[in-house]
This record gives C-alpha cells, structure tokens and sequence, in this order.
C-alpha cells in the first residue's frame, strides 16, 4: 500500500487510549466515530476496529464500506456482524479471541461454588439476622458438560477439572484423548449427554447451527438437580423455555451472563424466578480488559503492515476462528 491506511474506529462512550493506539496513530489515519458517524468515516477507510462491539450499526452503513479489508471486533463472539452481505464480501473478519477465556472460567467457577454453597441462601439469611445452620454440597467428583470447545470452553475444562470435577465437552466434532476434555461428544448426541451431567455451561458460539439449542427437549434431558450456566450466547437458548424449565423445577437453577435485550428489562420474568442468578453481561470482564482489546488490534495492526498473515480469523461460513 503506498499511502497511509485508513482505520475507522468505531466507540461508544470510551474511546482507547492514545498511548495504547499510538503503533497504529504512527502509521494510519484514524477516524474515531460512535454510530452515527460511522457512515462517513467507512468512506475510504482501509480497516475497521469496532471497539463498540455491541453496536449494530455496520449493517445499515455496509453501502460506504466499499474500500475495507479488514474488520477487527473487540470481542470473541462475532455473530452481530455475520451478516449476509459481509459473508459474501472478500473482507477480512479477526476477533479477541483469547482476552476472556480465564475470567470466564473463573466466574464459572464462582457460580458453581455459589450453587452448591448455596451462597445466595446464606446471603439472605444474613440479610434478615437468621443464623441457620445447613449442609451444602461438594463440587469434587460433580460432572460438568461444556458445550463449547473452543478457548473459553477449554480454560473452563482446565479450571473445573483442577478442583476436582468430572469434565466433558460438547462440539461439532466427537472426539477422544482430547488434553482438557477428555471426551468430547457430537452436538447430535447432546440430549444423551445432558443426562449425567451435573452442570451443564453453555459457551458456544451463536451459528445457524447452535442457535436455540437449549430449549424444552434439551432441559427436559438434564437432571431434575442440574444448574444451567450460560456464557456463551444469549441466541443459544430459548429464554421462554428455560424459564418454564426452572418454574415447573425440570432443573434446579441457571446462572446467566447474557440476555436476548441488554440491558434486561425490569419486567423480563427471569428477575422473580427461583433459583436465577444475573450478571449484565460482565463475566470476561476483568480489570483492564479495555486495555487488552486494544492491544490485540495493534499486535495484528502491526502483523497487517508487515504483511504477515493476521491472527484469530474468522471463517465466515463456521461463524468462529476453527481450532488449530
């Protein structure tokens, strides 16, 4: 390229740090723009960061992306920018693939110790100056399902299987030996395998394929003492479903991360249904993780203008970065 590229970036209330764009600042033009401006600064522009990645904007402006070559989301899943148009084009897709897979282990993790602690119960007793004495439940020896293979599924396998569960993994694949696994199952067979788990973690990628693969049938499968626990995306469940799920007691609770409308609204039912735990979308984010999003840009900024391949691209037909 014989000038200066052109990166638009796209933001939302907090732009990133000058210090941390400068690799990029050193050698491009930027046009930092929030949703409405996103039009004019597509305009020319060579590459496309979307620091906003909740925003659903591309879609609308894609007619003025006709000079982009790269589009770089500040997230791992992709799918709000997996439309028709940008699957057909010949657009790079790289994603943050590898920025969230511990702290989403972890707070997987705390949600399973928070269940069979039952730590929500001891923090309303305390609320109301009860001292009640009670048992609670080991997670040692307990089966995990994970359905969801790629790095945030492994880091949670990798965690779980440290304190003592029994891990399994759910794919697109069926496979044995796996180093983080052990097993893994074909998606095909996973009402089979929803049977003996404990808990089951949704971390999947929202795809043709795995949307709303959670509903009636599939929590019907699972034990009637099973706790669901979405990280994945808010698409892979049928949220009618899960909530008819935990008020009839098919299973025994959810903790869930990610919601069809965000924020949720006050009147959605699963505020008042037993057994829930809410978190507004938060469970990757650790302190700095704004900081690491940039930084994974401008490493594959740099790896661009070098001319050596990018990092973490996508397959615009599986929807995700394939497994190595």
């Amino acid at each position: 390229m014989s000038r200066n590229p052109i990166v638009a970036v796209l933001h939302a209330h907090v732009l990133p740090s000058d210090e941390l764009m400068a690799p990029v600042s050193a050698r491009a033009e930027i046009r930092y723009t929030d949703d409405a401006g996103l039009h004019d600064a597509l305009e020319g522009a060579d590459i496309l960061f979307l620091y906003n990645f909740q925003s659903d904007e591309l879609s609308r402006v894609w007619h003025a992306a006709g000079s982009l070559k790269w589009l770089h989301i500040a997230a791992a899943g992709v799918d709000p920018v997996m439309f028709p148009e940008i699957r057909d084009s010949e657009v790079t897709i790289t994603n943050s693939r590898g920025v969230f897979d511990g702290a989403i282990a972890e707070y997987v993790l705390a949600q399973i110790l928070s269940f069979a602690k039952d730590l929500q119960g001891s923090f309303r007793l305390q609320q109301a100056h009860i001292w009640q004495h009670r048992e609670s439940e080991r997670i040692a020896g307990r089966t995990a399902l994970i359905v969801g293979t790629g790095p945030i599924g492994r880091a949670t396998a990798r965690l779980l299987r440290a304190v003592g569960m029994k891990v399994s993994g759910s794919g697109r694949r069926a496979r044995g030996n796996d180093p983080d696994f052990g097993t893994i199952t074909a998606t095909e067979t996973l009402p089979e395998q929803l049977a003996d788990a404990d808990y089951v973690i949704a971390a999947a990628p929202l795809t043709e394929l795995t949307r709303h693969m959670f509903h009636n049938a599939t929590f019907a499968a699972m034990k009637p003492s099973a706790r669901f626990i979405n990280v994945g995306r808010a698409g892979l469940v049928r949220t009618e479903d899960l909530v008819s799920a935990l008020e009839s007691g098919t299973i025994a609770g959810a903790a869930l991360d990610v919601f069809d409308t965000e924020p949720l609204p006050s009147d959605n039912p699963l505020w008042s249904v037993p057994n829930v735990s809410i978190t507004p979308h938060n469970s990757g984010d650790f302190a700095g993780w704004r900081e690491a999003l940039v930084t994974v840009f401008t490493d594959n900024f740099e790896r661009w203008m070098a001319g050596r391949p990018l990092e973490n691209i996508i397959d615009k037909q599986l929807g995700y970065v394939p497994s190595r």
